[in-house]
């Protein structure tokens, strides 16, 4: 991504700003030669996408009529826009952005130019992995002044002996007798930060060397109108069974993509609260996280209406531990699912906001449309097609084939440069990522569903939203 010092400025902030060293301007000077402007490779994305949407729905204008002489014109619309037409044109739109993407380097800042920082670990029953986040905070060796709290909400296991167990001068433990909830635990920590940039942690999270550093440098290289950043969170556990191995090409893939692609546009959507960096002030002028469902995505909705920015820094990684079986993977993507629903309840007007990001609002708009579809629709489909009905999935459904197989290479390329980078290798995979590819969104989308009318029925909440 290439942005120069007077663009980042027409990005309307507010608020009070934070005096904090910035590289940024000299940046653009050394890429200006090569500078195409975001605006303009916006209008290129979204014109590549429209013509590759509109090429699909001509070509599948014989699969359309065909399938409208059994279910009419309309439902035969309905049907293959959502699994078909707007799928593609999201694709297009997440390769053509990707092959655009020019990210200005992170700068490097003296060790007496890094601001302090204060971390928030709220914990619920981790005694498993909870000395091992603290340990990893340990070895990150961040030169500026620093504050851990690690907030205990109401464990009932052997969660807060562990955490007598250790000491760091930087260490603060606040024992909360009852549990109440991720986001009441997260703003009791966040009551008693003392410096200007927050940083959220998962307890079973294990941070990857100079992921502290690396997150404050991105926000000090960032537009000065940026108020969050999230950090790349990656798959710990990957090699437990099939569930995981699919979910570490699903991190890998499909989520550091999006991020770095809503980032380039100016609005990354969710600053997951398993590793992502705030503005103190910031948080407590949009009231810190609210008490729902999914409140890392509602609270990065409230910093983007307020006029913020939010972005992604995709070589700050914490390693994470992934719902092991079917049952929780489901709860976890009906958790997300139910978050996006009440986003869109309490900060809808985004819809109408006169930015790049607002893309994505869109989108994000038309998924409980077409998980529905891909659920009722398609997967019945594909059982049809085993009995040589074609009416779904025949030989047009081919077509995503290659558009699927360019979107997983460019992401894998992508990925694998910013690994080795960090000295990481990739791990090898290929049984999860063919599983990943051709038949994650049978369980994902379904689950999906499952969560946008759990919100609607406004079905009891479960903690945490990781």
């Amino acid at each position: 991504m290439s942005i120069n010092a007077e663009e980042w400025r027409e990005q309307p902030s507010r608020g009070k700003s934070l005096s904090f060293p910035t590289a940024a301007a000299n940046d653009s000077k050394v890429h200006r030669r090569s500078y195409m402007s975001v605006r303009l490779k916006f209008a290129l994305t979204l014109m590549v996408s429209i013509a590759w949407a509109v090429a699909s729905y001509m070509l599948a204008g014989r699969w359309i009529h065909e399938l409208g002489a059994v279910v009419g014109s309309v439902l035969a619309h309905v049907m293959i826009f959502g699994i078909a037409i707007l799928p593609g044109f999201m694709n297009a739109f997440l390769v053509f952005g990707l092959l655009v993407d020019r990210r200005p380097p992170r700068s490097s800042f003296a060790d007496s130019d890094l601001p302090g920082i204060t971390v928030l670990v709220a914990a619920f029953n981790e005694e498993e992995s909870i000395l091992s986040t603290i340990a990893s905070i340990a070895k990150q060796e961040y030169p500026g002044p620093i504050e851990v709290m690690v907030i205990n909400d109401g464990s009932t296991d052997g969660t807060m002996e562990r955490l007598r167990s250790v000491s760091f001068p930087w260490l603060h433990v606040i024992d909360l007798k009852c549990n109440g909830g991720k986001a009441k635990a997260l703003n009791v920590g966040l009551r008693h930060a003392s410096y200007p940039l927050t940083i959220t942690l998962d307890a079973d999270s294990y941070l990857y060397r100079n992921a502290l550093r690396r997150l404050v440098e991105r926000y000090l290289s960032d537009p000065p109108n940026t108020a969050s950043v999230a950090g790349a969170v990656l798959v710990r556990n990957s090699r437990v069974n099939l569930v995981t191995r699919m979910q570490e090409w699903d991190y890998f893939h499909g989520i550091a993509a999006v991020k770095r692609l809503q980032s380039l546009f100016q609005g990354t959507l969710v600053a997951q609260g398993a590793f992502s960096l705030y503005r103190t002030d910031i948080l407590r002028v949009v009231g810190g996280w609210p008490e729902c469902v999914g409140e890392d995505i509602v609270l990065t909705w409230a910093i983007l209406r307020d006029g913020h920015r939010v972005g992604y820094c995709e070589d700050a990684i914490t390693f994470t531990n992934a719902p092991t079986t079917l049952r929780q993977f489901i709860r976890q993507r009906q958790r997300w699912s139910r978050g996006l629903i009440e986003a869109f309840k309490l900060h809808g007007g985004l819809l109408f906001h006169r930015r790049m990001s607002t893309i994505f609002i869109w989108w994000n708009l038309l998924f409980p449309y077409m998980d529905l579809v891909y659920t009722l629709f398609f997967i019945p489909g594909l059982l049809l097609a085993c009995f040589g009905i074609y009416w779904l999935a025949g030989p047009m459904t081919l077509l995503v084939l290659p558009m699927a197989g360019v979107v997983n290479y460019l992401m894998y390329a992508i990925q694998s440069r910013m690994f080795h980078e960090q000295d990481l290798k990739v791990r090898r995979n290929p049984f999860g990522l063919m599983m990943y590819t051709l038949f994650y969104g049978v369980v994902l989308q379904p689950g999906c569903v499952m969560g946008y009318f759990a919100e609607l029925l406004k079905m009891r909440k479960r903690w945490g939203t990781k």
